[in-house]
Formats: C-alpha cells, sequence, structure tokens
C-alpha cells in the first residue's frame, strides 16, 4: 500500500516518487535473494549515492540534499519497506557523517563533507565496543597523542559495514575522565593498521556485515580530531539522537512492509468458503497492526519536527525508537500468524520480516536504555 503523506514541499513529493520509482526497480526485486546468499549490495549504495540520497539532511554547499529531517526519514522509512538492510544502511551512513557536519572545523567540513555525502562514499560508526555496549561511557580503545598526531589501539565490535565502509567515526578515549576523556575521530579506510573481523553470523540482516573493527597501532593526523579533546561524548550522544529516529523509521517501513503482505494474503486466501480478510479475528488483529503502524510513524515524525525547529528532542527521539521498534516487533510477529504455515518458511517475505525486526530493538540503544532515557527526563520534570 502506498502510504499517504504529508510533505513540506512539492520538491519532497517529487523526491519520494523518485524514490519509490527506485525502490521499485533495483532495491526490493533484489532482496530476498540478497539476503539469502548473505551479499552486501554495495551497488545499491552507490546507486543511492549517485540519486542524491546519501546527504538529504545536510546542506548543498557541501554536496547534500537540504532536506529537512521529517523529509529524510520518510525516505528512510520507504528504503526500510523494501529492504531493511539498505534503509538502516543509509541510517548508518548519516550518523556517520554527522560529527564532521556538526562539530568539524570550517577547514574540515570544506574538505571531508562533498566527499562523505557526494555518493560514492558508504560510513560506518564506531561507538559499541565487546565489554562496552548499553554503557558507552565505559569504551576502552585508547588514542595516544604525540607529536605527529594520535596511536589508536582497540577493538570496536558489532559495527555495521564493518569492513566494507569507506570511512569510520570513532569514539576514542584520550584521557582516563570517564565521560569527558573521549574524543571523535575520522578514520579513511585503508589506514595502515585497520583490519576487519569475520561478519556475525545473525539472525538477520545477512546481507548487511555487521563486524569487528581492529585499530591495531592505527597512526592518525592531529587533523583526524573532530571537534574538541573531550568532547567525543557528547558528539556521540547527539549523533544517536537522530540515529534513534533513523531507527524508528526503519521500524515503521518495515512494520508497514509486513502489514502490506498480511493485508495482501488475508484477501487472497480462503478458508470454509470465506476469505480469511473478512473473519473478524483477522480483521481485528490486521485493525491493531495498522494503528500500530500510524502511531509509530507519527511519533518519529512529530519528534523529526522538533528537532527541524531546532527544539529539544532527545526524549521524543527515545519515544519514537521504543514505540516503533516494538510495535515492529508485535506488527511482524502478527504477519507471520496471519500466513499460518505459509509465514514460517522463506517462501513468503514475513518470516524475514520478523527475524530484521529483532534488531530494531536493540541497536542504537536497547530499549531498556530509551526506557532509561525517558525515565530520567520525567524524573528531572518532576
Amino acid at each position: 500500500m502506498t502510504v499517504e503523506r504529508t510533505l513540506p514541499t512539492a520538491e519532497a513529493h517529487d523526491l519520494l516518487d523518485l524514490v519509490r520509482d527506485l525502490i521499485a526497480k533495483e532495491v526490493a526485486p533484489r532482496a530476498s535473494a540478497d539476503e539469502s546468499a548473505k551479499r552486501f549490495p554495495r551497488e545499491v549504495f552507490t546507486t543511492l549515492g549517485r540519486s542524491g540520497l546519501l546527504g538529504l539532511p545536510y546542506p548543498e554547499e557541501y554536496g547534500g540534499g537540504a532536506q529537512p529531517y521529517e523529509v529524510y526519514l520518510q525516505v528512510i522509512e520507504e528504503l526500510a519497506a523494501g529492504w531493511l538492510a539498505v534503509g538502516l544502511g543509509l541510517s548508518v551512513h548519516t550518523l556517520s557523517s554527522f560529527p564532521v557536519a556538526a562539530y568539524g572545523s570550517a577547514e574540515q567540513r570544506a574538505e571531508l563533507l562533498p566527499e562523505l555525502l557526494g555518493g560514492e562514499l558508504l560510513g560506518a560508526y564506531c561507538l559499541s565496543e565487546p565489554q562496552s555496549g548499553s554503557d558507552a561511557a565505559a569504551l576502552s580503545t585508547r588514542a595516544v597523542r604525540d607529536a605527529d598526531g594520535y596511536v589508536v589501539d582497540g577493538v570496536k565490535a558489532w559495527i555495521t559495514h564493518g569492513g566494507e565502509a569507506d570511512f569510520y567515526t570513532l569514539m576514542a578515549r584520550t584521557s582516563d575522565d570517564g565521560s569527558r576523556g573521549i574524543s571523535c575521530f575520522h578514520v579513511p579506510a585503508g589506514t595502515e593498521g585497520l583490519s576487519f573481523g569475520v561478519p556475525e553470523r545473525k539472525m538477520g540482516m545477512r546481507s548487511s556485515p555487521t563486524a569487528q573493527v581492529r585499530f591495531d597501532g592505527v597512526r592518525l593526523a592531529k587533523d583526524a580530531l573532530v571537534g574538541q579533546e573531550g568532547e567525543g561524548f557528547r558528539v556521540a550522544l547527539a549523533a544517536l539522537d537522530g540515529g534513534r529516529l533513523g531507527i524508528a523509521a526503519c521500524a515503521v517501513g518495515l512494520a508497514q512492509a509486513a502489514l502490506d503482505a498480511a493485508v495482501s494474503y488475508a484477501g487472497e486466501r480462503r478458508q470454509f468458503g470465506t476469505r480469511v480478510v473478512d473473519f473478524q479475528g483477522i480483521g481485528f488483529m490486521l485493525a491493531d497492526m495498522a494503528t500500530q503502524v500510524a502511531a509509530a510513524r507519527a511519533l518519529y515524525l512529530e519528534a523529526a519536527r522538533l528537532r527541524d525547529a531546532g527544539r529539544p528532542y532527545g526524549t521524543q527521539a527515545a519515544m519514537a525508537k521504543l514505540f516503533a521498534t516494538d510495535a515492529c516487533m508485535k506488527v511482524t510477529t502478527d504477519a507471520v500468524q496471519i500466513f499460518g504455515g505459509y509465514g514460517y518458511v522463506e517462501d513468503f517475505p514475513v518470516e524475514r520480516y520478523m527475524r530484521e525486526a529483532k534488531v530494531l530493538q536493540i541497536v542504537e540503544g536497547t530499549n531498556q536504555i530509551q526506557r532509561l532515557v525517558i525515565g530520567r527526563a520525567l524524573a528531572k520534570n518532576a
């Protein structure tokens, strides 16, 4: 089903039409086969880039699309409905580009952003480590300053596009001063001492590589530092607020795809001489699924509009990520139930949707962390 959207400009409507056409021709037809083969669709991201979709929320002067987050996130949703690995991959690239765009020096923005947003490069975001996931401030990868710059040693874990990205946005420790001892760096792929683990064997999202990124005496010039020393944790948290909205949009797209598949199947399948969709038990399930999708979409769009207006939106981003990903898990599970036995086999897409939905409750801060963020915001105002 094509979702009716309220967009701020005619240009945005044209952009969504372009995206839908691209998905129909270049993305959706290959999703199932590439997922089964665990094949990373690097050329799809090149196509997105050449269509101007890898830098949508960033300024035109640096090669971006100058689109509000409200529009950018709806592009993410459409892509995720066609193939989650692609929608999430675009979200990760946007997250990886954010530190240079928001905290980089004028020289760094002028030098790096046109390349990062130009369409040929793909980014990865290196924050989590084997022993520090939700507790990001406990990271131990260290960048030691010397006369020429920094030397980095450590291991990052669960990195989307690990081994495939063209640049890595790295959070590393430059002092022992807790969260105030973390700094942000831009690391091009191919830097000596940078290596990668074997891709993880995952429940879903098998076409999107997730791997450890290892830094073994990686030497970085002084100008690889993004922002000020000790500012990295603040950079990371600001990036994650936007990233959580990207995940919420991905969840809505995936849930919409599952809902559409379930409605179509229930309209075609007949039992006891009646279409399955006409049984009240199934109709009520579909009604609840549609309501959850619509509510999740409204939540992420409201948070996006706050961001576009320059107002605080971190709590709303946590709410959107929490609700949308929990709703996505429920909707995809119910879609499998509506398909019955057919929902449990790979011949139909809903089994893949259900497997993929689970990771969205974990990435960009688990949903338990989102509840912590929301609870703390409420306590602050108590």
